[in-house]
């Protein structure tokens, strides 16, 4: 098959009709790399559980070990920050039994995204969306359990060119342990980015076993950034692809 063949096969599959479509671009590894309308995250779900389960989830049992924490998570850089115990409310000379431990456990994952199959043109003039979503397991551990931080990197790694952080707080009066939905659209960011980085912290709690907060269905997705284009696209890789 020519070139030209692979490109109009790329342009047909992902509606890059208006996008920069240069000849010095190889178009067979394009297709093959399917860069769009995929989620560019490896082993998004690496608790093995699935946000598409039924939307009430049975309470995660707490753990044996304190700081174990259950999950293949292969494709992340992983670390854990102990939070210290807030004393302040505590009488001077009061004797506490039990008071629960907190700590945040962090993963990340950096996308680059030339080597997924995007060359430079289509990112700094044609600017496709770059889709973020997340989900993790509502839980009354504490007000505040997940927070997630997404960067858009220079090629260099270290310019932010764009980035997006929340941190949701939880209602601790009602907990009916389904799954929280978290996501953000990036688009008209500019030129030069190459790079997302991912990032979310979920909080665990130490108090007479430990109990963890599980994420779920993370990606990263670069789309057309017209919606009207997806009409005919078939998603090779759907957002709730959550099992690894």
């Amino acid at each position: 098959m020519s070139s030209e063949q692979w490109k109009k096969r790329c342009v047909d599959e992902w509606g890059l009709q208006d996008a920069p479509l240069p000849d010095s671009v190889d178009w067979k590894s394009v297709y093959e790399s399917k860069p769009f309308s995929r989620n560019l995250l490896k082993n998004s779900s690496p608790y093995a559980v699935c946000h598409d389960s039924p939307s009430e989830v049975p309470p995660r049992r707490a753990l044996s070990i304190p700081g174990f924490i259950e999950g293949d998570f292969s494709d992340w850089t992983t670390s854990t920050e102990e939070i210290p115990s807030d004393m302040s409310g505590i009488p001077k000379g009061a004797v506490v039994c039990a008071r629960p431990k907190y700590s945040w456990f962090t993963m990340e994952q950096v996308v680059d995204l030339k080597a997924e199959g995007l060359w430079d043109q289509v990112i700094d003039e044609f600017q496709p969306e770059i889709m973020i979503q997340d989900w993790y397991e509502e839980s009354r551990l504490h007000e505040f359990i997940y927070q997630l931080h997404v960067k858009l990197l220079s090629a260099d790694k270290t310019r932010v060119i764009a980035e997006h952080t929340v941190t949701p707080a939880e209602d601790r009066s009602v907990c009916n342990h389904k799954w929280k939905e978290v996501s953000h659209v990036f688009s008209g960011y500019g030129s030069d980015v190459r790079y997302v980085h991912f990032l979310h912290r979920l909080k665990n709690q130490y108090l007479n076993g430990f109990y963890t907060t599980a994420s779920s269905g993370s990606s990263v997705i670069v789309r057309p950034s017209k919606p009207e284009r997806l009409n005919n696209i078939v998603l090779s890789r759907q957002v709730h692809d959550c099992m690894p």
